[in-house]
């Protein structure tokens, strides 16, 4: 017998019992980034790998570990995208946009990393992310970051909480780099073995890890607050201020670091605690070496990448539906001539912005079994033609969520009015 064929592990088909659920999302996410000024950049799921080990930081989890990385016909190793902002640099470089003007930029779809599947973390994962190209301002990032606070409101969402950090220059942090070594090397019976793997490489990436037993270490470590340079201390505390003036609240975390290299000054995460250790939703910073690093002028940038799992998981769990109520009307018909006018009639019914949505029944069967159909599909009007009515020119509409039976006969070119009329009748 041939095995079943399933989705690969942490991978997950979305099904139409939850995308409109997504589509809400996405549409008023969407509505919120246009009106703050950006647009929408499409950009490859399959990169060179060399771009995220150059961008990522190759003494990291995702480049170590986690990527999806292959050789193609043409022995180039490619890997499918882990995130997206390396994506946005790349296209930014390639066409030649980074001429000193303001760019905004936002993007959605699908990202991949090899990990461990659980709740809130999967092999293929959907971010709607957004970039800013072109300013060092910390005005700047607080639009942005009071764009992320728009995000929640617009969807009715409450207890998130928004963590704030600066990691400074890096000339700032590679001072502070050597304290934390110091700090930690005077510990190092206690470190795990993916913290003393990182503790020459990359020791900053410590202060991030999930392990509780290091949780009171970290607490004692030395804090990068402190070994901040004037300029980013000057920075961040503008920014502060812009927050509370936009009355955006925060607290200020001082471990706060993010898992990529690219990052300084300004990082923040938007945090719940409703999701179990998958607690991050919304996360981001400035990258303002990053364009140069990877062979472009001097750009600086500030961005972030939300996790659309996380966020529907989150609106479920508050007891939030995105989704708006829609029309549907529900056509049924005798065999014969009537089926094509029963076609003919939706096909009428569907134009225009504000058009129900229309099924047509097609299984057949008396007018009972086709309103049986019509109520389980969720139709709240049925529309009928039948004999009488295609020899009138007529169609019969009938109210399926009225609270008394509600039927009327009218004329074809009466159908949208008179659903109108008898749906105001029964709210009245």
């Amino acid at each position: 017998m041939a095995s079943k064929l399933q989705a690969v592990r942490g991978m997950n088909d979305l099904l139409p019992a939850v995308t409109p659920r997504w589509h809400a999302v996405e549409q008023r996410l969407r509505a919120v980034m246009e009106r703050h000024g950006f647009a929408e950049v499409r950009l490859p799921l399959l990169e060179p790998t060399e771009l995220f080990a150059r961008t990522i930081g190759e003494v990291t989890d995702i480049v170590e570990k986690e990527m999806y990385t292959f050789l193609d016909r043409n022995g180039d190793s490619l890997t499918l995208r882990p995130e997206g902002t390396a994506g946005a640099v790349r296209a930014g470089i390639e066409h030649g946009l980074f001429q000193g003007q303001l760019l905004r930029w936002w993007y959605q779809g699908p990202m991949f990393r090899h990990e461990r599947p659980q709740r809130g973390r999967y092999r293929q994962f959907h971010q709607i992310g957004a970039e800013c190209f072109g300013s060092p301002a910390p005005e700047l990032d607080a639009e942005l970051i009071a764009m992320t606070a728009r995000f929640w409101s617009e969807l009715g969402l409450g207890g998130l909480r928004l963590e704030l950090n600066s990691l400074g220059s890096r000339e700032a942090r590679a001072v502070y780099r050597e304290h934390l070594q110091d700090y930690l090397r005077g510990h190092f019976d206690l470190l795990d073995e993916d913290s003393r793997r990182r503790l020459d490489s990359n020791p900053l990436r410590i202060l991030d890890s999930k392990n509780p037993a290091l949780s009171e270490l970290i607490a004692g470590a030395p804090s990068l607050p402190d070994h901040l340079d004037a300029a980013s201390r000057e920075h961040f505390d503008r920014l502060c201020e812009l927050l509370d003036d936009l009355k955006v609240t925060y607290t200020v975390n001082p471990r706060l670091v993010r898992g990529l290299d690219y990052y300084g000054r300004t990082v923040f995460e938007w945090v719940t605690d409703a999701l179990g250790a998958q607690g991050t939703v919304c996360a981001g910073g400035r990258y303002d070496a990053l364009v140069e690093q990877l062979g472009g002028r001097p750009t600086p940038a500030i961005g972030f990448a939300l996790g659309v799992e996380r966020l529907i998981e989150l609106l479920a769990v508050s007891g939030i539906d995105p989704v708006q109520p829609r029309r549907m009307w529900y056509v049924v018909s005798t065999p014969g001539p009537c089926r094509a006018q029963a076609l003919r009639l939706a096909q009428d019914l569907r134009a225009g912005d504000d058009a129900p949505t229309v099924l047509v029944d097609h299984a057949g069967g008396n007018f009972g079994k086709q309103m049986q159909r019509a109520d389980k599909a969720g139709a709240d009007v049925a529309l009928i033609l039948g004999e009488e009515e295609l020899a009138e020119g007529t169609v019969t509409v009938r109210l399926l969520r009225a609270s008394e039976p509600t039927q009327r006969r009218v004329p074809r070119d009466a159908v949208i009015a008179t659903v109108a009329r008898l749906a105001s009748e029964e709210a009245s």
